[in-house]
């Protein structure tokens, strides 16, 4: 597995979330599961998604579909409460100007209130918070981030599963729980 394979499925998640509930921003002619769309929307190259998808499918957190790529919601669940941390630790760093990440990004702004904590980050040069700069995912989570709101929420509980304390990684995982199980 490799980090961005994270991304690339929770992005699957978030345009079945959208078709499901009939608001889905792409065109209707052009197919959001294709990789020349899933490489648009998340600045990985075509090779980069179709072999992280044959790693996905290979680790039984994606399975085959209808020749598209379906993800394995209870798998991915299991592996981003159970592992993630350990896999894909995230370590603050530097104050930096970025995308507010964790319990800070806007949509969960407010559920946790934790006393004099730092806001995290991914560093951005468009970014219109501060706080300590967290290594996303992969590179161009930001800027797909800003593109797909449902994508950010689910980026940012991961996240929060991969910075907090206990208190907080669970918090954040049954608010991940909630966001995999509606449509």
């Amino acid at each position: 597995m490799k980090s961005q394979d994270i991304v690339i499925l929770l992005k699957l998640v978030s345009l079945e979330d959208q078709i499901r509930q009939g608001c889905l921003d792409e065109p209707v002619s052009s197919d959001p599961f294709a990789l020349r769309s899933l490489e648009g929307a998340l600045g990985i190259s075509k090779s980069e998604i179709s072999a992280s998808l044959r790693r996905s499918i290979a680790a039984k957190l994606a399975i085959k579909s209808n020749d598209r790529p379906k993800v394995n919601r209870r798998n991915l669940t299991e592996f981003l409460q159970h592992g993630l941390k350990y896999v894909f630790p995230a370590k603050p760093g530097a104050p930096q100007r970025g995308v507010a990440t964790g319990f800070a990004a806007p949509m969960l702004e407010g559920q946790l209130v934790s006393s004099g904590a730092d806001i995290y980050v991914w560093p951005h040069a468009e970014g219109s918070q501060r706080g300590s700069s967290i290594t996303p995912l992969f590179k161009s989570v930001p800027e797909a981030a800003l593109k797909d709101e449902r994508l950010y929420e689910l980026l940012a509980l991961v996240d929060a599963i991969r910075l907090g304390n206990q208190r907080e990684a669970n918090l954040a995982q049954d608010r991940f729980e909630e966001r995999m199980a509606r449509a």
